[in-house]
């Protein structure tokens, strides 16, 4: 078995015409093929909060609920407690695992300003505060932010949870374990050039890895079309959930590891990490 531990599974992107939850897309049916039962399908916006619930039972997945940084801005005044509601509306449904995707970006422009940097932090440090209070780990988005995003961790401390789409140093990476946390790894591994992160992926421990593809976004590279390919018509290949097993072979290669091996161990680092995983029971 293979848990996605991050696909945004709600993604316009990935439901072309025709298809439905009773008439998934064919990468759905791939995907599970594959052996890929099991997704997290974290949310952005309070918009989307409906949909992913409706998803994850819809298709047998699990969910989270949360504000993302790139949405802070347009995020109404309301939101936070909004989430506290539906956090304790749905505190007995065994799909939702977490909350997120939470976090800071100081890589985008508009968000790095001192005034959006100090909001940023203000909603990350209430969904922590949330996520303390319901006793659920978190999914973090990171990018560009990673000391700030432990700083508040270790001041507001919550039930682990996972360093989504992690590309920090070994240092940082080590600072994320002791704090009870997964590093998520995928499509941005598989690139030859990613030496640093290929490093990291190597030398980590085992125990502390988990997989993902935030599908549709960071393809791995046989998906992926540059710049230059984008510009003669070439479009992005579509990134999915059918594409763990390949990225997770990546890992195995890297390793000098079985493929099972790999299964093994992240598909138990995830069910440890989100322990809803496990109490579920059948009903996953």
């Amino acid at each position: 078995m293979w848990i996605d531990t991050h696909a945004h599974l709600d993604a316009p992107e990935l439901w072309p015409e025709g298809s439905s939850i009773a008439t998934p897309p064919a990468w759905h049916t791939a995907a599970v093929a594959q052996g890929v039962t099991r997704c997290v399908i974290p949310a952005v916006a309070r918009g989307n909060w409906a949909r992913v619930r409706e998803l994850a039972h819809g298709l047998g997945h699990v969910y989270a609920l949360g504000i993302h940084p790139l949405y802070v801005p347009h995020m109404g005044e309301d939101d936070v407690a909004a989430l506290d509601e539906a956090l304790q509306q749905h505190a007995h449904d065994p799909r939702l695992v977490a909350v997120g995707e939470i976090g800071l970006d100081f890589f985008v422009p508009h968000l790095n300003t001192p005034a959006m940097r100090e909001r940023q932090q203000q909603v990350y440090r209430a969904q922590l505060q949330l996520a303390r209070r319901h006793q659920l780990p978190v999914l973090l988005h990171v990018r560009h932010s990673v000391d700030r995003v432990l700083k508040h961790l270790r001041e507001v401390r919550v039930a682990g949870g996972i360093a989504h789409a992690f590309n920090g140093s070994m240092v940082q990476a080590q600072a994320f374990i002791q704090l009870g946390f997964q590093l998520g790894f995928g499509g941005a591994m598989t690139f030859d050039t990613a030496r640093r992160l290929r490093a990291l992926a190597t030398q980590l421990p085992l125990s502390a890895l988990v997989l993902e593809t935030d599908a549709p976004d960071i393809p791995p590279q046989w998906r992926y079309a540059t710049a230059a390919q984008r510009a003669a018509g070439q479009p992005q290949g579509l990134n999915t959930p059918a594409e763990l097993p390949r990225i997770a072979q990546v890992l195995a290669d890297l390793r000098g590891l079985p493929l099972a091996d790999v299964a093994a161990h992240t598909t138990a680092n995830a069910l440890a990490v989100l322990p809803r995983l496990q109490q579920g029971g059948e009903g996953l």
